[in-house]
């Protein structure tokens, strides 16, 4: 071997130690982290799922009962906004 590629395969071997080190390699290892990193993650997907809908479909509740001069959508969108205060 020269020593250019000698140089080379030893900045490699560095690189590939440091990068065995790093955290997210040191989950993927383990299938009980693994497990707890995937369920942290869904759990917090879902919650920001949930979270993200309901001010959503608020915001547009609110925006659809503010709409009068359609009586039949203004006075349903009406509804809602009283089941919502009442479930609050």
């Amino acid at each position: 071997m020269d020593p250019t590629s000698q140089e080379t395969l030893e900045k490699l071997t560095v690189e590939v130690e440091k990068l065995n080190q790093h955290r997210f390699i040191r989950i993927q290892n383990s299938v009980w982290r693994m497990m707890l990193f995937q369920l942290g993650r869904g759990l917090a997907f879902g919650l920001g799922s949930v979270l993200g809908a309901t001010i959503v479909v608020s915001i547009l509740a609110w925006f659809i009962s503010q709409i009068e001069f359609i009586p039949l959508i203004g006075n349903w969108a009406s509804e809602i906004l009283k089941q919502i205060d009442t479930t609050q």
